[in-house]
């Protein structure tokens, strides 16, 4: 089930764009998670930027970074917020921070999960040129009339699950300091993220997310549990993960569990919050929309 949530974010798909070394930023109000670090890892954490997005890769140690709410302003709903990059790299500004930060412009605490990451070369260029293998191989050949995506070897995401539930487990547990209402606790994730949000909704043992996000990610059909959490899906018709796939919408609606699905004419693939002249970049106004009506927003301590 986990290879068809495989993805690749946006810096695959500008194969053109320059790739610049970036200084690791301070990150001061990350919290260690204390997950472990990841066997058989050579390479340190480094970052760069493409497309004036800062990026991680070679993640060991998982963090989360709380973005809360002006004070008068919080509603109590809490989002985990996981950033995408093929489980090889995390699109940290794209698809973490500017989200968290939008999440907590509109009252909802939103914390950013830094997950550890499989390995990459240590090289800037050698990363770059395995990532483009990597896409090339993710992507059908543009005379391809098959439905569906090639069969890809599963990938482990212990770690990763682990990492989610840790961040899970830290948000309840502060859940009074921070002014949640464990009842309204989310998660979001963008392409991998996307994946790991699916993953976690399935095989966690100890996360009962209240409603769940999966923006651009695999499409495939799903086992449903039987208390899933309500679903809000988003992709483009011009994403190479579509493919004109309805699988895990089919899945949850067939299950009798709540499912809202987004399909855009276009926006293509890693868009985060939105690229310039895209129909896609409504996406974040129609999921606070499904939120309020679905009883999410409701002001702590009223519910």
């Amino acid at each position: 089930m986990v290879a068809c949530l495989f993805v690749v974010s946006s810096f695959a798909l500008a194969q053109d764009g320059t790739i610049y070394p970036l200084e690791a930023p301070a990150e001061p109000n990350a919290i260690l998670l204390g997950t472990g670090g990841v066997k058989d890892q050579p390479a340190h954490e480094t970052w760069f930027r493409q497309w004036g997005d800062p990026m991680a890769r070679n993640i060991t140690t998982a963090t989360l970074t709380p973005f809360l709410p002006k004070p008068g302003k919080a509603n109590g709903a809490a989002v985990i917020v996981a950033p995408g990059g093929g489980f090889r790299w995390l699109s940290m500004g794209n698809e973490g921070w500017e989200v968290a930060q939008a999440l907590a412009d509109r009252g909802i605490a939103a914390f950013v999960l830094k997950y550890r990451l499989h390995p990459t070369p240590e090289s800037l260029d050698a990363f770059k040129e395995s990532m483009n293998r990597t896409f090339a191989a993710a992507t059908p050949p543009a005379s391809s009339n098959a439905a569906a995506p090639t069969a890809r070897p599963a990938i482990d995401l212990t770690n990763q699950l682990q990492d989610a539930e840790a961040a899970y487990a830290m948000i309840v547990s502060r859940a009074t300091e921070w002014g949640i209402d464990t009842a309204r606790l989310g998660m979001i994730g963008f392409s991998a993220g996307a994946g790991l949000t699916m993953h976690a909704t399935l095989h966690s043992k100890t996360m009962e997310l209240d409603f769940i996000g999966p923006i651009y990610g695999g499409m495939g059909p799903v086992e449903v549990p039987k208390h899933a959490p309500p679903m809000f899906n988003v992709i483009a018709t011009d994403d190479f993960l579509f493919r004109g796939q309805f699988g895990v919408i089919d899945s949850w609606f067939k299950a009798g569990r709540p499912v809202e699905f987004h399909l855009y004419q276009n926006g293509g693939h890693g868009f985060g919050l939105g690229n310039p002249g895209r129909t896609s970049n409504r996406w974040f106004d129609a999921f606070i929309h499904w939120l309020d009506v679905n009883g999410f927003l409701i002001a702590h301590g009223t519910k």
